[in-house]
């Protein structure tokens, strides 16, 4: 059973830094892409960044100079290096990974996820 477990989130000023990690446990044929989403109180999920296998990456436009996106393919971890954090960046943060099984199907899964709160 595949399960992605969260780390790194908590509290921090405006102009800070954190940065989460999520690793993907279990018996894991093949992770695909995989991603960040943030979801703030009141709105709906959206995403934040999304890294593929080859390393390509795709970024909100809100987060684009502040935040990088990275992966370890050996260890199934996907990181998010958040820098020059802004109140609005408040928000639970999902990791998500899409799994290919060997089978050839694939699902995707979800973290659990990680408060983040950034103090103006």
């Amino acid at each position: 059973q595949v399960q992605l477990v969260e780390s790194g989130g908590g509290l921090v000023q405006a102009g800070g830094s954190l940065r989460l990690s999520c690793a993907a446990t279990g018996t894991i044929p093949t992770v695909n892409t995989m991603g960040w989403y943030q979801q703030a109180p009141g709105k709906q999920r959206e995403v934040v960044a999304t890294i593929k296998r080859d390393g390509g990456t795709n970024y909100a436009d809100s987060v684009k100079g502040r935040f990088t996106i990275s992966r370890d393919n050996a260890k199934n971890t996907v990181y998010l290096q958040m820098n020059r954090l802004k109140p609005e960046d408040t928000a639970v943060y999902s990791c998500n990974a899409e799994i290919r099984t060997t089978m050839g199907f694939t699902y995707t899964k979800w973290g659990q996820g990680t408060q983040v709160t950034v103090s103006s």
